[in-house]
Protein backbone atom coordinates (compact mmCIF):
# COMPACT_ATOMS: atom_id res chain seq x y z
CA UNK A 1 0.00 0.00 0.00
CA UNK A 2 1.49 3.11 -0.99
CA UNK A 3 0.60 6.09 1.42
CA UNK A 4 0.62 9.82 1.16
CA UNK A 5 -0.14 12.57 3.60
CA UNK A 6 -2.59 15.14 2.48
CA UNK A 7 -2.50 18.50 4.07
CA UNK A 8 -5.81 19.85 2.36
CA UNK A 9 -6.42 23.80 3.54
CA UNK A 10 -8.25 26.78 3.32
CA UNK A 11 -5.48 29.04 1.99
CA UNK A 12 -2.85 26.95 1.32
CA UNK A 13 -2.38 22.92 0.80
CA UNK A 14 0.48 20.48 0.58
CA UNK A 15 0.66 16.32 -0.35
CA UNK A 16 3.64 14.62 0.90
CA UNK A 17 5.17 11.04 -0.11
CA UNK A 18 7.79 8.94 1.38
CA UNK A 19 11.04 8.80 -1.04
CA UNK A 20 14.11 6.92 -0.29
CA UNK A 21 12.41 6.34 3.00
CA UNK A 22 11.96 9.79 4.00
CA UNK A 23 8.82 12.23 4.11
CA UNK A 24 9.05 15.13 1.36
CA UNK A 25 6.61 16.87 -0.13
CA UNK A 26 5.73 16.75 -3.65
CA UNK A 27 5.33 20.12 -6.21
CA UNK A 28 1.88 20.39 -6.86
CA UNK A 29 1.80 24.18 -8.57
CA UNK A 30 5.03 24.30 -10.82
CA UNK A 31 8.06 23.63 -8.52
CA UNK A 32 6.20 24.64 -5.38
CA UNK A 33 5.49 22.08 -2.82
CA UNK A 34 2.77 24.73 -1.20
CA UNK A 35 -0.68 25.56 -3.84
CA UNK A 36 -2.91 27.99 -2.72
CA UNK A 37 -6.70 26.28 -2.66
CA UNK A 38 -7.82 28.06 -6.04
CA UNK A 39 -9.68 26.76 -8.46
CA UNK A 40 -10.38 28.95 -11.83
CA UNK A 41 -13.09 27.58 -14.57
CA UNK A 42 -12.29 29.07 -17.84
CA UNK A 43 -15.26 30.11 -19.73
CA UNK A 44 -13.26 31.58 -22.83
CA UNK A 45 -11.65 28.09 -23.39
CA UNK A 46 -14.30 25.72 -22.82
CA UNK A 47 -13.62 23.15 -20.24
CA UNK A 48 -10.30 23.99 -18.83
CA UNK A 49 -9.83 24.17 -15.02
CA UNK A 50 -6.41 26.08 -13.82
CA UNK A 51 -5.54 25.26 -10.10
CA UNK A 52 -3.23 27.35 -8.08
CA UNK A 53 -1.36 30.15 -8.48
CA UNK A 54 -2.49 29.90 -12.28
CA UNK A 55 -5.77 29.82 -11.28
CA UNK A 56 -5.61 33.43 -9.26
CA UNK A 57 -3.04 34.71 -12.47
CA UNK A 58 -5.74 33.99 -14.97
CA UNK A 59 -8.47 35.28 -12.77
CA UNK A 60 -6.89 38.57 -12.11
CA UNK A 61 -5.77 39.04 -15.60
CA UNK A 62 -9.85 39.18 -16.06
CA UNK A 63 -10.51 35.98 -18.24
CA UNK A 64 -14.01 35.31 -18.21
CA UNK A 65 -14.50 32.21 -15.73
CA UNK A 66 -15.45 31.70 -12.45
CA UNK A 67 -12.52 31.58 -9.35
CA UNK A 68 -13.16 29.62 -6.18
CA UNK A 69 -10.99 29.84 -3.21
CA UNK A 70 -11.27 29.03 0.11
CA UNK A 71 -12.72 25.91 -0.81
CA UNK A 72 -11.99 23.85 2.92
CA UNK A 73 -14.60 26.51 4.82
CA UNK A 74 -17.50 24.69 3.14
CA UNK A 75 -16.93 21.69 5.00
CA UNK A 76 -18.04 23.45 8.21
CA UNK A 77 -21.14 25.37 6.96
CA UNK A 78 -24.60 25.58 5.50
CA UNK A 79 -22.66 25.62 2.39
CA UNK A 80 -21.83 21.79 2.67
CA UNK A 81 -24.84 20.91 0.64
CA UNK A 82 -24.88 23.67 -1.66
CA UNK A 83 -24.13 23.61 -6.03
CA UNK A 84 -23.05 26.73 -7.47
CA UNK A 85 -23.50 28.01 -11.01
CA UNK A 86 -20.46 27.26 -13.62
CA UNK A 87 -21.43 28.78 -17.04
CA UNK A 88 -24.82 27.16 -17.61
CA UNK A 89 -24.22 23.61 -14.96
CA UNK A 90 -24.70 23.51 -11.61
CA UNK A 91 -22.48 21.75 -9.84
CA UNK A 92 -22.22 20.80 -6.04
CA UNK A 93 -19.33 23.06 -4.15
CA UNK A 94 -17.97 19.23 -2.76
CA UNK A 95 -17.37 18.30 -6.37
CA UNK A 96 -15.42 21.28 -6.54
CA UNK A 97 -13.25 20.26 -3.32
CA UNK A 98 -12.97 16.62 -5.03
CA UNK A 99 -11.43 18.17 -8.34
CA UNK A 100 -9.08 20.19 -6.28
CA UNK A 101 -7.92 17.25 -4.10
CA UNK A 102 -8.22 14.93 -7.19
CA UNK A 103 -5.17 17.06 -8.96
CA UNK A 104 -3.33 17.03 -5.63
CA UNK A 105 -3.15 13.17 -6.00
CA UNK A 106 -2.52 13.53 -9.18
CA UNK A 107 0.84 15.29 -8.72
CA UNK A 108 2.16 13.75 -6.04
CA UNK A 109 1.39 10.43 -8.18
CA UNK A 110 3.33 11.75 -11.18
CA UNK A 111 6.06 12.92 -9.12
CA UNK A 112 6.46 9.54 -7.28
CA UNK A 113 6.05 8.05 -10.30
CA UNK A 114 3.41 5.32 -8.22
CA UNK A 115 -0.29 5.15 -7.41
CA UNK A 116 -1.19 6.21 -4.35
CA UNK A 117 -4.35 4.23 -2.77
CA UNK A 118 -3.82 5.36 1.43
CA UNK A 119 -3.75 8.54 2.44
CA UNK A 120 -3.52 10.26 6.39
CA UNK A 121 -5.44 13.08 5.80
CA UNK A 122 -5.12 16.39 8.08
CA UNK A 123 -8.19 17.88 9.70
CA UNK A 124 -8.86 20.81 12.09
CA UNK A 125 -9.82 19.70 15.67
CA UNK A 126 -12.99 21.35 14.93
CA UNK A 127 -14.72 21.56 11.59
CA UNK A 128 -17.42 23.55 13.35
CA UNK A 129 -17.59 24.66 16.91
CA UNK A 130 -20.09 23.28 19.11
CA UNK A 131 -22.10 21.28 16.67
CA UNK A 132 -20.80 17.55 16.76
CA UNK A 133 -22.94 16.29 14.08
CA UNK A 134 -22.10 18.98 11.47
CA UNK A 135 -18.47 18.03 12.59
CA UNK A 136 -18.70 14.34 12.01
CA UNK A 137 -20.43 15.55 8.57
CA UNK A 138 -17.57 17.54 7.51
CA UNK A 139 -15.30 14.73 7.87
CA UNK A 140 -17.42 11.75 6.55
CA UNK A 141 -17.54 14.27 3.56
CA UNK A 142 -14.14 14.76 3.02
CA UNK A 143 -13.11 11.07 3.22
CA UNK A 144 -15.75 10.39 0.37
CA UNK A 145 -14.30 12.58 -1.53
CA UNK A 146 -10.70 11.15 -0.70
CA UNK A 147 -12.32 7.76 -1.97
CA UNK A 148 -13.71 9.39 -4.90
CA UNK A 149 -10.35 10.46 -6.20
CA UNK A 150 -8.70 6.76 -5.40
CA UNK A 151 -7.48 6.68 -1.83
CA UNK A 152 -9.08 3.20 -0.65
CA UNK A 153 -7.98 3.61 3.04
CA UNK A 154 -8.14 6.89 4.62
CA UNK A 155 -7.50 7.81 7.81
CA UNK A 156 -7.63 11.45 9.61
CA UNK A 157 -4.77 13.08 12.27
CA UNK A 158 -5.53 16.65 13.88
CA UNK A 159 -3.49 18.87 12.14
CA UNK A 160 -1.99 20.49 15.33
CA UNK A 161 -0.89 17.06 16.24
CA UNK A 162 1.22 16.74 12.50
CA UNK A 163 3.00 19.43 13.23
CA UNK A 164 4.12 18.60 16.36
CA UNK A 165 5.08 15.48 15.13
CA UNK A 166 7.31 17.79 12.84
CA UNK A 167 8.50 19.97 15.35
CA UNK A 168 9.85 16.87 17.31
CA UNK A 169 12.25 16.49 14.52
CA UNK A 170 14.19 19.12 15.88
CA UNK A 171 14.06 18.64 19.50
CA UNK A 172 16.47 18.20 21.56
CA UNK A 173 15.20 17.05 24.41
CA UNK A 174 11.86 16.30 26.45
CA UNK A 175 9.61 19.26 26.28
CA UNK A 176 5.68 19.78 27.01
CA UNK A 177 4.68 21.79 23.99
CA UNK A 178 1.45 24.10 23.15
CA UNK A 179 1.06 23.53 18.95
CA UNK A 180 -0.78 26.34 17.83
CA UNK A 181 -2.07 26.35 14.20
CA UNK A 182 -3.76 28.86 12.48
CA UNK A 183 -4.90 28.54 9.06
CA UNK A 184 -7.01 29.71 6.70
CA UNK A 185 -10.40 28.94 8.46
CA UNK A 186 -9.69 27.08 11.76
CA UNK A 187 -6.98 27.69 14.72
CA UNK A 188 -6.21 24.19 16.47
CA UNK A 189 -4.42 23.46 19.77
CA UNK A 190 -2.77 20.57 20.94
CA UNK A 191 -0.93 20.02 24.47
CA UNK A 192 1.94 16.86 24.00
CA UNK A 193 4.82 15.77 24.98
CA UNK A 194 7.64 15.48 23.00
CA UNK A 195 11.33 14.17 22.63
CA UNK A 196 14.21 12.31 21.10
CA UNK A 197 12.52 9.44 22.68
CA UNK A 198 9.03 9.96 22.42
CA UNK A 199 9.20 9.81 18.39
CA UNK A 200 10.03 6.51 18.09
CA UNK A 201 7.08 5.36 20.04
CA UNK A 202 4.59 3.50 17.55
CA UNK A 203 1.88 4.18 20.03
CA UNK A 204 1.43 8.34 20.68
CA UNK A 205 -1.55 8.01 22.29
CA UNK A 206 -0.53 8.86 25.73
CA UNK A 207 1.89 11.94 24.93
CA UNK A 208 -1.34 14.06 23.18
CA UNK A 209 -2.70 15.49 26.62
CA UNK A 210 -5.19 17.60 24.96
CA UNK A 211 -6.80 18.86 21.68
CA UNK A 212 -8.91 22.30 21.32
CA UNK A 213 -10.46 24.34 18.45
CA UNK A 214 -12.37 26.90 17.03
CA UNK A 215 -13.38 28.29 14.14
CA UNK A 216 -11.44 31.33 13.70
CA UNK A 217 -8.65 31.47 11.21
CA UNK A 218 -7.13 33.87 8.65
CA UNK A 219 -10.03 34.09 6.16
CA UNK A 220 -11.76 36.07 9.18
CA UNK A 221 -9.40 38.55 9.50
CA UNK A 222 -9.05 39.39 6.12
CA UNK A 223 -13.19 39.36 6.23
CA UNK A 224 -12.88 41.83 9.61
CA UNK A 225 -10.00 43.59 7.79
CA UNK A 226 -12.03 44.54 4.51
CA UNK A 227 -14.88 45.58 6.52
CA UNK A 228 -12.81 48.13 8.55
CA UNK A 229 -10.23 49.65 5.84
CA UNK A 230 -12.21 48.67 2.52
CA UNK A 231 -16.39 48.56 2.66
CA UNK A 232 -16.74 52.17 3.92
CA UNK A 233 -14.72 53.11 0.45
CA UNK A 234 -17.60 51.23 -0.79
CA UNK A 235 -20.12 52.70 1.04
CA UNK A 236 -20.38 50.76 4.25
CA UNK A 237 -21.60 52.64 6.72
CA UNK A 238 -23.04 55.63 4.61
CA UNK A 239 -26.51 56.96 4.87
CA UNK A 240 -29.28 56.90 2.05
CA UNK A 241 -31.40 60.68 1.79
CA UNK A 242 -34.82 58.94 2.32
CA UNK A 243 -35.35 58.55 6.20
CA UNK A 244 -31.30 59.34 6.77
CA UNK A 245 -31.41 55.13 6.41
CA UNK A 246 -28.27 53.24 6.78
CA UNK A 247 -26.82 51.49 3.49
CA UNK A 248 -28.15 48.11 3.67
CA UNK A 249 -24.65 46.05 5.09
CA UNK A 250 -25.76 42.20 3.77
CA UNK A 251 -23.76 42.81 0.57
CA UNK A 252 -20.79 43.82 2.22
CA UNK A 253 -20.71 41.17 4.16
CA UNK A 254 -20.99 38.87 1.38
CA UNK A 255 -18.20 40.35 -0.70
CA UNK A 256 -15.62 40.48 2.49
CA UNK A 257 -16.10 36.72 2.42
CA UNK A 258 -13.98 34.40 0.15
CA UNK A 259 -16.79 31.78 -0.06
CA UNK A 260 -19.60 34.40 -0.90
CA UNK A 261 -17.89 36.48 -2.91
CA UNK A 262 -19.49 34.42 -6.11
CA UNK A 263 -22.84 34.96 -4.45
CA UNK A 264 -22.78 38.80 -4.92
CA UNK A 265 -22.65 38.89 -8.19
CA UNK A 266 -26.40 38.91 -9.82
CA UNK A 267 -28.15 41.06 -11.55
CA UNK A 268 -30.64 41.44 -8.79
CA UNK A 269 -27.82 43.48 -6.94
CA UNK A 270 -26.84 45.17 -9.97
CA UNK A 271 -30.33 46.87 -10.23
CA UNK A 272 -30.84 47.15 -6.57
CA UNK A 273 -27.29 49.48 -6.32
CA UNK A 274 -28.65 51.44 -9.25
CA UNK A 275 -31.66 52.18 -6.90
CA UNK A 276 -29.44 53.10 -4.18
CA UNK A 277 -26.59 55.21 -6.19
CA UNK A 278 -30.00 57.63 -7.02
CA UNK A 279 -30.88 57.82 -3.46
CA UNK A 280 -27.28 57.68 -1.41
CA UNK A 281 -25.86 60.28 0.24
CA UNK A 282 -22.53 59.50 -0.99
CA UNK A 283 -23.34 58.11 -4.43
CA UNK A 284 -19.59 57.87 -5.45
CA UNK A 285 -18.90 55.18 -2.88
CA UNK A 286 -22.02 53.66 -3.19
CA UNK A 287 -21.10 53.33 -7.41
CA UNK A 288 -17.84 51.82 -6.90
CA UNK A 289 -19.53 49.17 -5.34
CA UNK A 290 -21.92 48.86 -8.13
CA UNK A 291 -18.36 48.56 -10.63
CA UNK A 292 -17.16 45.78 -8.33
CA UNK A 293 -20.56 43.56 -8.38
CA UNK A 294 -20.58 44.31 -12.27
CA UNK A 295 -17.20 43.43 -13.31
CA UNK A 296 -16.65 40.73 -10.12
CA UNK A 297 -13.60 42.26 -8.67
CA UNK A 298 -14.39 41.03 -5.29
CA UNK A 299 -11.96 38.42 -4.88
CA UNK A 300 -9.09 40.92 -6.15
CA UNK A 301 -10.70 43.06 -3.38
CA UNK A 302 -9.73 40.27 -1.27
CA UNK A 303 -6.22 39.54 -2.60
CA UNK A 304 -5.81 43.02 -1.75
CA UNK A 305 -6.73 42.77 1.62
CA UNK A 306 -4.64 39.71 2.22
CA UNK A 307 -1.42 41.23 0.70
CA UNK A 308 -2.64 44.10 3.27
CA UNK A 309 -2.81 42.09 6.72
CA UNK A 310 0.74 39.98 5.49
CA UNK A 311 1.95 44.18 5.22
CA UNK A 312 0.76 45.20 8.75
CA UNK A 313 2.06 41.76 10.28
CA UNK A 314 5.24 43.90 9.34
CA UNK A 315 4.44 47.68 9.04
CA UNK A 316 2.03 49.78 11.53
CA UNK A 317 0.38 51.32 8.07
CA UNK A 318 -0.47 50.20 5.31
CA UNK A 319 -2.42 51.91 2.28
CA UNK A 320 -4.12 49.19 0.22
CA UNK A 321 -4.38 49.42 -4.08
CA UNK A 322 -7.94 49.74 -5.10
CA UNK A 323 -6.77 51.29 -8.70
CA UNK A 324 -8.58 48.56 -10.21
CA UNK A 325 -12.03 49.97 -9.43
CA UNK A 326 -10.67 53.69 -9.43
CA UNK A 327 -7.86 55.53 -10.61
CA UNK A 328 -5.79 56.31 -7.36
CA UNK A 329 -7.94 55.19 -5.35
CA UNK A 330 -6.25 53.81 -1.79
CA UNK A 331 -7.71 52.21 1.39
CA UNK A 332 -5.61 53.28 4.38
CA UNK A 333 -4.92 50.60 7.67
CA UNK A 334 -3.20 50.59 10.56
CA UNK A 335 -2.08 48.24 12.99
CA UNK A 336 -3.85 49.63 15.66
CA UNK A 337 -7.17 49.28 13.47
CA UNK A 338 -6.62 45.96 12.72
CA UNK A 339 -5.85 44.66 15.60
CA UNK A 340 -9.09 46.22 16.98
CA UNK A 341 -11.03 44.63 14.60
CA UNK A 342 -9.88 41.42 15.05
CA UNK A 343 -9.72 41.69 18.89
CA UNK A 344 -13.10 39.16 19.49
CA UNK A 345 -11.26 36.62 16.86
CA UNK A 346 -8.14 37.34 19.27
CA UNK A 347 -9.39 37.14 22.77
CA UNK A 348 -11.14 33.32 21.58
CA UNK A 349 -8.04 32.54 20.47
CA UNK A 350 -6.81 33.11 23.97
CA UNK A 351 -9.32 31.63 25.48
CA UNK A 352 -8.87 28.33 23.65
CA UNK A 353 -5.53 28.20 24.07
CA UNK A 354 -5.64 28.68 27.60
CA UNK A 355 -8.96 25.74 28.06
CA UNK A 356 -6.30 23.22 25.69
CA UNK A 357 -3.99 23.95 28.55
CA UNK A 358 -6.41 23.22 31.24
CA UNK A 359 -8.02 19.99 29.30
CA UNK A 360 -4.14 18.91 29.64
CA UNK A 361 -4.67 19.00 33.36
CA UNK A 362 -1.20 21.65 33.38
CA UNK A 363 -0.78 25.24 34.60
CA UNK A 364 0.04 27.82 31.85
CA UNK A 365 3.50 27.63 33.94
CA UNK A 366 3.82 23.92 32.48
CA UNK A 367 4.32 24.62 29.02
CA UNK A 368 7.69 24.96 27.94
CA UNK A 369 7.32 26.08 24.71
CA UNK A 370 5.00 27.19 22.12
CA UNK A 371 5.08 26.35 18.70
CA UNK A 372 3.53 28.79 16.03
CA UNK A 373 2.36 27.14 12.72
CA UNK A 374 0.49 28.43 9.70
CA UNK A 375 0.20 31.42 7.84
CA UNK A 376 -2.05 33.45 10.55
CA UNK A 377 0.42 33.00 13.16
CA UNK A 378 2.22 35.74 11.63
CA UNK A 379 -0.44 38.29 12.22
CA UNK A 380 1.59 40.33 15.85
CA UNK A 381 -1.56 40.29 17.71
CA UNK A 382 -2.68 36.37 17.20
CA UNK A 383 0.98 35.65 18.88
CA UNK A 384 0.46 37.99 21.51
CA UNK A 385 -3.50 36.76 22.05
CA UNK A 386 -1.92 33.02 22.33
CA UNK A 387 1.11 33.50 24.69
CA UNK A 388 -0.65 35.03 27.62
CA UNK A 389 -2.28 31.70 27.70
CA UNK A 390 1.35 30.87 28.33
CA UNK A 391 3.65 33.48 29.41
CA UNK A 392 6.68 32.02 30.47
CA UNK A 393 6.69 29.40 27.39
CA UNK A 394 9.28 30.16 24.92
CA UNK A 395 8.12 30.79 21.66
CA UNK A 396 9.23 29.04 18.48
CA UNK A 397 8.11 28.50 14.62
CA UNK A 398 9.01 26.10 11.69
CA UNK A 399 7.81 26.40 8.42
CA UNK A 400 4.53 28.28 8.14
CA UNK A 401 2.98 26.71 5.74
CA UNK A 402 4.30 23.23 5.37
CA UNK A 403 5.05 21.78 8.86
CA UNK A 404 1.45 20.03 9.02
CA UNK A 405 2.19 18.50 5.45
CA UNK A 406 5.50 16.79 6.76
CA UNK A 407 3.90 15.68 9.46
CA UNK A 408 1.18 13.90 8.54
CA UNK A 409 3.63 12.26 5.61
CA UNK A 410 5.60 11.08 8.85
CA UNK A 411 2.44 9.92 10.15
CA UNK A 412 2.13 8.33 6.89
CA UNK A 413 5.08 6.35 6.99
CA UNK A 414 4.16 5.02 10.69
CA UNK A 415 1.21 3.81 9.73
CA UNK A 416 1.61 2.60 6.09
CA UNK A 417 5.19 1.93 6.17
Amino acid sequence: MTACGLDFGTSNSAIGILRGGAPVLAPVDGEETLIPSAVFFDYETKGRVLFGASAIATYVGQHDGRLMRALKSILGSPLIDEKTALGAKMVALTDVVEIFVRHLKSQAEAFGQQQLTAVVHGRPVRFVDDDDAADAKAQRVLAGIANRVGFSDVSFVYEPIAAAYHYEETAQGEETVLIADIGGGTSDFTVIRIGPERRTRPDRTDDILANDGTRVGGTDFDSLLSLDAVMPMLGLGSYLVEKNLPMPNGLYFELATWSTINFTYTYQNERMLIELVAGAREPEKVARLLKVIRERLGHRIAFTVEDGKIALSEADAAALPLDFIERDLLAPASRGGFDRAIAAKTDRLNRTAAACIRDAGLKPDDIHTIFFTGGSSRVPAVRTAIAKAAPSARIAAGSDFLSVGLGLTREAQRRYG
